[in-house]
């Protein structure tokens, strides 16, 4: 889970600047890749607290 969420770190935002540069310029895909950036960011911190979570209580 952590892998995937580190990997949409790189991979989500390059989506949405490609997208958003094609359909509406340069500053759209600079604001739809800091979007993309952010919700990777938002699926990488879940799945660390998922895993610290699941972790055996000491």
């Amino acid at each position: 889970m952590v892998v995937i969420g580190c990997l949409l770190l790189v991979i989500l935002p390059l989506i949405g600047l490609v997208i958003g540069g094609y359909l509406g310029g340069l500053t759209v895909g600079l604001w739809t890749a800091l979007a993309g950036f952010a919700v990777a960011f938002a699926v990488c911190s879940l799945s660390v607290i998922a895993l610290m979570k699941a972790r055996p209580s000491r």
